[in-house]
C-alpha cells in the first residue's frame, strides 16, 4: 500500500500553529514511508473564504519547506484540490444515500430548530434532531416547498448498536450510536458541510491515513458511518493532541503569536520552526530536541505521538531558534537581514550591492548571531555598527558621568588615530597601557568606551567592536564621547 495523506485547511484566515503542526505530521509521516503529500483546499465557507487566506496557507506551508505532490499549483491525478470545484460530486453521493435510505430532505428552519434545542436541554435530553422530517410525504414535502422552504440533506445515522474508532494514537474508542445526531449532509444552498465533503475526497484522492488534532475525534463517528453507508474503503485515523498554552489552556491569541507568518516577521528561521512544532506531540527520547528536516523524515512514526497535550513554550522556541541562528551562515543571515536593513535606513541600496560593504555586514552578523534569538533582535542590537549612536542608553550613560571619564576617552581616541596597525592584539595594547598610566581598572575604562562607540551597556568584546568598526568610527565616536562626559559632569 502506497501512504496517500492530506492536509486541508480552510480558507478563512491565516496558517496557524495548530494547523502547521498538522501539515508537518502528515508531510513527514509521508516522506517517512515513501508517500504522497496531498494538500486540499476545504473552501466551501463562502462568506469566510477568501484569496488571500489561500496564499497565506500556501506561503506559510512553503516557508516551512512543505512540499506537497498533489495540490493548488501543483496538480495532479485526483483534482480538482478545492472543494468549490467538487460540488458535482457531492450532490452525487447524496443522491445515493437518498435513495438508498440513509439520507433524508429536512424542511425545518432554524427558529424551529432553535426552539426544540431548548425544549430538549429544558427537558434534560440530548439537543438532538428528533426527525421531523424523515417520514414526509410526497405531499408534505411539496407544501413545505411551496412555503418557500429550501431543504437540508441530513444524513440518517444508525440507531442502535456501536460506532468503533481504531486510533492509530488513541487506540480503540466506541461510540454509542444513540447519541449521535442525524447531521447535515448538504446544506440549502447546496454547500456541503465538513463531515460530509471530507469523507467524500478522502476517498476520491484514495487517502489512507487521516492525521489531524484531536478535536476531530467526535466527527469521526459520523464520518466512519458515512464511508460505510456508501460502501467506501475505510482509511485509517490518527488523532495528535492539542496544543496548550503555557496556563494548560486551549492556544490562543491572548498566548501570543499563534499564525505562522508571525514567527516568519519576527525572525525565526523556517528550520527552528519545522523541529519546534515536531516537538509538539512526538518525540523520539527524553534528551534530543534538535533535529534536522532528514532526521525528523527518518526517525517520524505514530507511534512516537502522544496522547497528552502538548504545551507551547516561548521561551524554548526561542532559545532553539538561537541554535539554529548560530549555525546558519553569514551569507544566508545576510540575505535575510539586509531588506530590513534597507528599510531601516541603515544600509543604502548601493551599499546593500556593494561587495566591501557585503563582507562588512557579514562580519558583523558573525560577530552578533551568537548573542541573538531572533533575527528581529539584530537591528535594535547593531544598528551602532552603520551609524554613529546619536543618544546613549541611560544605564550606559552613567560610564560617562565618571570624573575621569572624558579625559581618558580623548586620551584613547589619540592613541587609537595614532596606531599603525588598527588590529588586535594592538588595540588590547593601548587600552591595558593606558589603564596602567591612568590607573584604570579595566571596567573604568572600557564601559565609557563601549557607551561611546556604541551607545549601549552591553556589546560584543570591546576589541572586536574597535576593530570592526575601524580607526575613523572609532575616533570621532570617542571624541564625541568625551563631549558627552564634560557636558554631563558641567
Amino acid at each position: 500500500m502506497t501512504v496517500r495523506v492530506r492536509f486541508a485547511p480552510s480558507p478563512t484566515g491565516y496558517l496557524h500553529v495548530g494547523g502547521a503542526r498538522t501539515a508537518l505530521f502528515n508531510w513527514l509521516f509521508a516522506r517517512h514511508n515513501g508517500g504522497t503529500f496531498i494538500l486540499r483546499i476545504e473552501d466551501t465557507d463562502r462568506e469566510r473564504s477568501t484569496e488571500e487566506s489561500v496564499q497565506a496557507i500556501l506561503d506559510g506551508l512553503t516557508w516551512l519547506g512543505l512540499d506537497w505532490d498533489e495540490g493548488p499549483g501543483v496538480g495532479g491525478p485526483y483534482g480538482p484540490y478545492f472543494q468549490t470545484q467538487r460540488l458535482e460530486s457531492y450532490h452525487a453521493y447524496a443522491n445515493r444515500l437518498l435513495a438508498a435510505g440513509r439520507a433524508y430532505k429536512c424542511y425545518c428552519i432554524p427558529e424551529e430548530l432553535e426552539e426544540r434545542r431548548k425544549q430538549a436541554l429544558a427537558e434534560g435530553r440530548a439537543p438532538k434532531y428528533d426527525r421531523t422530517c424523515l417520514g414526509l410525504s410526497g405531499e408534505e414535502r411539496q407544501r413545505r416547498e411551496a412555503e418557500g422552504r429550501r431543504p437540508v440533506i441530513r444524513f440518517r445515522t444508525l440507531d442502535e448498536g456501536e460506532t468503533v474508532l481504531d486510533d492509530l494514537i488513541r487506540g480503540r474508542i466506541t461510540f454509542d450510536n444513540s447519541t449521535l445526531d442525524d447531521f447535515v449532509l448538504l446544506k440549502s444552498d447546496g454547500m456541503p458541510t465538513y463531515n460530509f465533503a471530507a469523507v467524500i475526497d478522502d476517498a476520491a484522492m484514495e487517502i489512507t491515513h487521516i492525521i489531524r488534532g484531536d478535536d476531530h475525534i467526535s466527527n469521526t463517528p459520523r464520518q466512519i458511518q458515512v464511508y460505510q453507508a456508501l460502501g467506501l474503503p475505510l482509511p485509517q485515523f490518527a488523532h495528535v493532541p492539542m496544543i496548550l498554552g503555557s496556563d494548560k489552556t486551549r492556544l490562543s491569541k491572548r498566548h501570543g503569536a499563534t499564525a505562522i507568518g508571525q514567527y516568519r516577521e519576527a525572525g525565526y528561521l523556517p528550520e527552528t520552526m519545522v523541529n519546534y512544532l515536531a516537538l509538539l506531540g512526538w518525540s523520539l527520547n527524553a534528551t534530543e530536541t534538535v533535529f534536522s528536516r532528514e532526521e525528523l523524515i527518518k526517525h517520524f512514526t505514530l507511534e512516537r505521538c502522544s496522547k497528552n497535550p502538548a504545551v507551547f513554550d516561548p521561551k524554548k522556541l526561542e532559545w532553539l531558534n538561537g541554535v539554529y541562528l548560530r549555525k546558519a551562515t553569514p551569507e544566508r543571515l545576510e540575505k535575510l537581514l539586509k531588506p530590513e536593513l534597507v528599510a531601516e535606513g541603515l544600509l543604502s541600496e548601493e551599499e546593500a550591492a556593494d561587495p566591501v560593504r557585503r563582507e562588512y555586514l557579514r562580519k558583523v552578523i558573525e560577530l552578533q548571531k551568537t548573542r541573538l534569538r531572533t533575527l528581529a533582535e539584530f537591528i535594535p542590537t547593531s544598528a551602532y555598527f552603520f551609524r554613529d549612536p546619536g543618544t546613549y542608553e541611560e544605564a550606559a550613560e552613567e560610564y560617562l558621568k565618571k570624573p575621569y571619564a572624558a579625559a581618558a576617552l580623548r586620551r584613547l581616541a589619540d592613541r587609537l588615530e595614532k596606531l599603525e596597525a588598527f588590529a588586535q592584539p594592538h588595540l588590547e595594547e593601548v587600552f591595558t597601557g593606558l589603564m596602567t598610566e591612568l590607573g584604570l581598572s579595566a571596567g573604568e575604562l572600557i564601559h565609557p568606551a563601549r557607551t561611546a562607540l556604541t551607545g549601549r551597556k552591553v556589546s560584543p568584546g570591546i576589541y572586536d567592536v574597535v576593530e570592526l568598526l575601524g580607526r575613523e568610527a572609532v575616533v570621532r565616536r570617542l571624541r564625541a564621547g568625551a563631549e558627552r562626559a564634560e557636558a554631563l559632569g558641567e
